[in-house]
């Protein structure tokens, strides 16, 4: 029976990656492969392995630098406005355009713009030519056997220029580091493949291979081995004998079928097992067969961390490079960010400028997220020794993308709807560069985001059980002080969501506290919760008859999935979130829902973008198709303080 396996090690990253880079060096594993000679023309992104010289001049004859008349300069002495000088073609000038040779015996270029022609033969100047005034030298750019490029360059588009200028149409490069990719796991499925519980879609390895490529290494994928010992054995010796790196993703933890340890220390060495990071605390370094062995976690953003800390280096360090580092930038965090001492925690966040913060919000912190890794604008590093950082505190952000988009990113921080992630859609396609950046929590958290200065606008759909109105007490109770406008983005209908056929006969709030009828909840804060809590008062239920209640989902469909799958018999939502995931839907209100907008903001030139959106037909359209929306009122101030 397999056993589970501890760590080794909880090194600092930076120090097992310094050791095993030190190793790697000792024993010349890092060094440069074979090189190969291509086309200059196929060389972008490629690195010298050699240095380029130039085979001819550049240019290699004397040229025109502009276009007019070549003279012999002596002949143009003395030439003024008050004694100009008379040249006649085809003896003392000759017509020239730019790049034409200069021809023998003539010195020195005449621009046409300073000509007068007296007759078609006869040309009267008034100023003196310089001798070589307007003609480029041979070798003015580049002199023959002149170093054009040196070794262990990256070739850029200009460099291909510069070596087609010189005559030079191949160069020697490095070999691309070859990168093989060992996806493991007898859980794992192709894309294609038609899942069912327990079946893992494999996408790491072309995230990775995507990585290596960008690096300028070549990714060799390999077929999925599954959790057999001897099949990964056999899989880890071919991948070192074809690769210069192998990397193993998955099988590096401490389950019962992680093997990859055992064998990389029954195959070679293993140098570190288990690093102080969160998440990709179970990472490996080892060696077989002198070709270096990066065991990566198997969770997608846990993989992605590693392979970026580990991995990089050797790709880049193979083709005798520095790595590049990230554009850093400081933030202020919208909200506190526990993290446990002795991990080194990477978060994930999104970005944006609101009045004169740089907000930084961080996103979901599950390694198995890879919707994280797609809305993450930057990353904030956590360190070892510190157990958080606070609401309000300043921090570093290494960029993932340009300032310059992020500061065209509205900052949407509220309640979930999918009209929110349409209108960023539009707003992308009829302003490309802008979008909206949104973190879904809940329409109380909303508001005060607002309240701290940390969005741009808040998605609300708060009901006051004493007036039946939607949002605006709320806004008097919580941000009484500012000015602010609710504009209306949809009426939608608000229900019960129960998998097809409605198995459990569920009709009414009442049934909710039916045995073996199991609810999943939003969160606390968002206005779904505070409906479900207003119709349950109501009716006069306590919460702790209804199994589930304390269990919370963060968007409409996020519950859907559940109901969907299974693990929950009923849920609040929206009917567009139901017809998602084709569910039964139960109406039981229909509710307003506003998005509530600083007065300065809703004002300035990013929302007149967002007012166009608000107007156009095909995002109306686009909502309504979803279903159980309303749209008449779209875009409509209903209120402001």
């Amino acid at each position: 029976m397999a056993t589970r396996r501890l760590y080794l090690n909880n090194e600092p990253w930076e120090q097992a990656l310094e050791n095993f880079l030190t190793n790697l060096k000792q024993k010349n594993i890092l060094a440069p492969g074979s090189s190969e000679v291509i086309p200059v023309t196929e060389a972008l992104g490629r690195v010298t392995a050699e240095p380029v010289f130039a085979l001819i001049s550049s240019p290699h004859y004397p040229a025109a630098a502009m276009d007019g008349i070549a003279v012999k300069a002596e002949k143009t002495y003395g030439a003024s406005e008050s004694t100009p000088v008379q040249l006649s073609l085809g003896s003392d000038a000759l017509e020239v355009d730019t790049g034409d040779p200069i021809p023998e015996g003539f010195d020195a270029v005449i621009m046409a713009e300073d000509l007068h022609y007296l007759s078609e033969e006869l040309i009267e100047i008034i100023q003196a030519a310089a001798p070589w005034q307007h003609v480029r030298p041979i070798g003015e750019d580049i002199v023959a056997t002149e170093m054009i490029l040196p070794s262990n360059h990256l070739i850029r588009p200009y460099d291909i220029g510069g070596c087609l200028a010189g005559a030079v149409t191949e160069v020697a490069v490095y070999s691309r580091p070859k990168v093989v990719l060992v996806p493991t796991g007898t859980e794992l499925v192709e894309p294609t493949s038609k899942v069912k519980p327990g079946d893992i879609i494999e996408y790491n390895s072309k995230v990775l291979g995507a990585l290596v490529e960008e690096w300028g290494g070549q990714p060799i994928y390999y077929p999925h081995i599954p959790d057999d010992y001897q099949a990964l054995k056999t899989g880890l010796l071919k991948a070192a004998e074809e690769g210069d790196i192998v990397v193993v993703n998955a099988g590096s933890s401490a389950g019962r079928e992680d093997y990859t340890p055992a064998l990389v220390n029954e195959l070679g060495e293993v140098y570190t097992h288990g690093l102080a990071i969160k998440p990709g605390k179970p990472a490996l370094l080892g060696v077989i067969n002198n070709k270096p062995v990066i065991g990566v976690p198997g969770y997608p953003v846990s993989a992605v961390i590693v392979f970026e800390l580990l991995v990089k280096p050797l790709i880049y360090g193979k083709l005798q490079l520095m790595a590049p580092q990230r554009t850093e930038v400081e933030a202020t965090l919208s909200r506190k960010t526990p993290s446990p001492i002795g991990m080194e925690e990477f978060v994930r966040v999104t970005l944006g400028q609101v009045g004169e913060k740089l907000m930084a919000t961080p996103v979901s912190r599950g390694a198995g997220v890879i919707t994280s890794l797609i809305r993450a604008d930057g990353i904030i590093r956590i360190p070892r020794l510190a157990e958080g950082y606070g609401a309000g505190e300043k921090v570093k952000v290494e960029l993932l993308k340009s300032l310059e988009t992020i500061m065209r990113t509205l900052v949407a921080i509220g309640s979930h709807d999918l009209a929110i992630d349409i209108l960023n859609d539009h707003l992308k396609r009829m302003f490309p560069g802008y979008s909206i950046s949104s973190a879904n929590v809940g329409s109380l958290g909303g508001l005060m985001a607002l309240k701290r200065g940390e969005a741009h606008l808040a998605g609300t759909h708060l009901l006051d059980e004493n007036t039946g109105e939607y949002n605006v007490s709320y806004i008097n109770r919580y941000l009484p002080k500012a000015e602010v406008v609710l504009v209306n983005l949809v009426y939608r209908e608000q229900g019960f969501m129960v998998p097809k056929g409605n198995p459990k006969r569920i009709t009414s709030i009442e049934d909710l506290t039916q045995e073996k009828v199991e609810f999943i909840n939003r969160q606390a804060g968002s206005g779904t919760r505070v409906l479900l809590d207003y119709l349950l008062k109501k009716a006069g239920i306590d919460a702790r008859e209804i199994s589930g209640y304390e269990r919370e989902e963060y968007t409409h469909l996020a519950v859907a999935a559940a109901v969907n799958s299974g693990t929950a018999d009923v849920a609040m939502g929206v009917l567009a979130a139901a017809k998602a995931f084709d569910l039964d839907f139960i109406p039981v209100t229909h509710e307003r829902y506003d998005l509530c907008i600083p007065k300065k903001f809703w004002e300035s030139s990013l929302c007149d973008k967002l007012r166009a959106v608000l107007a156009a037909e095909d995002f109306r359209k686009a909502v309504e198709s979803k279903g159980g929306y309303d749209l008449s009122d779209c875009g409509k101030v209903m209120w402001y303080s």
